[in-house]
């Protein structure tokens, strides 16, 4: 069943089984305010069981450019198109947060985005790969982020 994140109230609902939930709730909640300030969209997830499309074109995505395989399992995910880009988050019980921006024209930005919710340590896959830079939310304390760009068509 899908679940409307509420960024003003934010709650675990969803991801209870995270040793860092309430920082994770509060990265999850810090993406639903971007998108409903920026593009009017109503950001709502599913349990990872109801998103298998959603986590299968990121983790394919994930794969196919940089051979990375995400050790975490997920718990929550969601796909949908604002404006002329198509998007994908994938939330993880570790804490970690994955999404993919893919503009469809041609020519677009396109990029994968990994953030960290506060608290949790960079998963070993990602450790030797990536810097992540650090930005402070009021939802979401301090988050660490990094990203790379899509070269191929997916």
């Amino acid at each position: 069943m899908p679940y409307v994140v509420d960024f003003e109230t934010v709650s675990t609902v969803g991801l209870e089984s995270s040793p860092v939930a309430a920082a994770l709730a509060g990265l999850r909640a810090n993406e639903a305010r971007y998108f409903k300030n920026k593009y009017d969209h109503t950001f709502t997830v599913e349990p990872a069981s109801a998103a298998a499309a959603a986590i299968d074109w990121v983790h394919g995505i994930l794969k196919e450019e940089r051979d990375i395989v995400i050790a975490s399992r997920p718990l929550e995910a969601t796909a949908f198109q604002v404006e002329n880009i198509r998007m994908a988050y994938v939330f993880y019980e570790s804490g970690l947060s994955i999404n993919v921006m893919y503009t469809v024209d041609d020519g677009g930005k396109r990029a994968v985005g990994f953030k960290l919710s506060e608290g949790m340590d960079i998963p070993a896959e990602l450790e030797s790969r990536f810097k992540f830079a650090r930005q402070r939310s009021k939802l979401a304390g301090t988050i660490r982020g990094s990203y790379f760009t899509i070269k191929n068509e997916h």
